[in-house]
């Protein structure tokens, strides 16, 4: 079992693959977008293909999105999260190399850029190889139990955030990762693309087990309080900012030797201007970029993610408010539709997480 990648390195991985707010149309032609190798077998489930960070991808089945959701939270779903980029990095510097990296972010690098590269020409040792694999997420309560019945390794040994190397229902070369992004229990499963559709089969002939989509992941992942790169952080907002300070290891926090660290540590110490906050309130929906507003009426903010929540039955979001407006409990406004109405700053994650967690 190995511990799998730092937090941070996993945050850099996800924001390079997560788009952007202008990159998320769903109108693009579909004939110009790049497919996983689970094309096919979604347009057999009757998966409703949309464009995502250049990607075909479904946004949902023939389950509604409500139900698809629910089902997560209540037995497992399994989700083609292909498009995120998949490396190896080889070397005896293959730590200097994320350590170059993060905290900072990944997302930053120009196309062209390339620090491997930079790494190389200055001596150093180290390689990245783009691995051709598939990658499901298996995610909800009993998504240990569905897969424990294809593996021979124990998984109650496998903890959140740590991952190993098995053979899962006959495909041999799989990288099972303890994690998600939807606040559940589950896993990653990172399976040779071959392989790919032949494991989503096996998984799906347990009935604890529903395909699900983009619509899904984001509301879960609004739930449990987690960021989509492009709309609630970008390359303008600091960790403290977007309150994911737990990123920042002790050590170089200490060091102060990574990308940033003249304005973030600075931060840590006092108290940034703005921050990250989630948001609950009655009436219509909050979308992304309704300003927030104070109680006298004063634009103060803007929020970044919001939708109905499945499981509350009520409204929630985030978004940036100053400093002084953070404390949760604090009464606010929100715009919607020109009318403003009523919020609450409130604690996050909204839905308490299910993380595996050894004790």
């Amino acid at each position: 079992m190995q511990r799998a990648g730092s937090v941070v390195s996993r945050l850099g991985s996800r924001l390079q693959a997560l788009p952007s707010a202008p990159c998320r149309s769903l109108s693009c032609a579909q004939d110009v977008l790049h497919r996983t190798p689970l094309y096919d077998f979604h347009l057999a489930h009757g998966g409703k293909m949309v464009a995502f960070a250049g990607w075909s991808l479904p946004v949902q089945y023939r389950d509604t999105h409500v139900n698809s959701h629910l089902h997560t939270r209540q037995h497992c779903s399994l989700f083609d999260v292909s498009h995120m980029l998949q490396t190896k990095i080889f070397g005896c510097d293959r730590v200097k190399l994320m350590e170059s990296l993060v905290v900072g972010d990944i997302a930053e690098l120009k196309p062209n850029q390339d620090k491997v590269r930079e790494l190389q020409n200055k001596g150093s040792d180290v390689a990245l190889e783009v691995m051709d694999n598939a990658l499901l997420a298996l995610q909800g309560p009993t998504a240990a139990q569905v897969l424990q019945a294809g593996v021979a390794d124990d998984l109650r040994k496998l903890p959140f955030m740590t991952s190993a190397v098995m053979e899962v229902f006959g495909v041999s070369g799989c990288r099972v990762t303890r994690c998600g992004y939807t606040g559940e229990d589950g896993v990653e499963i990172s399976v040779p693309a071959a392989e790919a559709i032949r494991l989503a089969a096996a998984l799906l002939k347990n009935p604890e087990v529903k395909l699900a989509g983009l619509a899904a992941r984001d509301s879960l992942r609004l739930e449990a309080g987690l960021c989509l790169y492009g709309n609630d952080i970008d390359e303008h907002t600091t960790p403290v900012e977007g309150s994911l300070s737990w990123t920042l290891g002790k050590r170089r926090r200490a060091a102060m030797d990574f990308p940033g660290a003249s304005v973030i540590v600075p931060q840590l110490k006092s108290k940034a201007q703005r921050r990250r906050v989630g948001l609950t309130c009655d009436g219509a929906p909050v979308r992304a970029q309704s300003p927030i507003l104070s109680p006298e009426g004063t634009v103060i903010g803007a929020v970044t993610s919001g939708c109905p929540s499945p499981c509350l039955k009520k409204n929630v979001a985030m978004g940036y408010v100053p400093y002084e407006y953070s404390r949760p409990g604090t009464p606010l406004l929100v715009e919607v539709r020109r009318k403003q109405q009523p919020a609450v700053v409130s604690k996050m994650p909204f839905v308490p997480t299910n993380y595996y967690i050894l004790k």
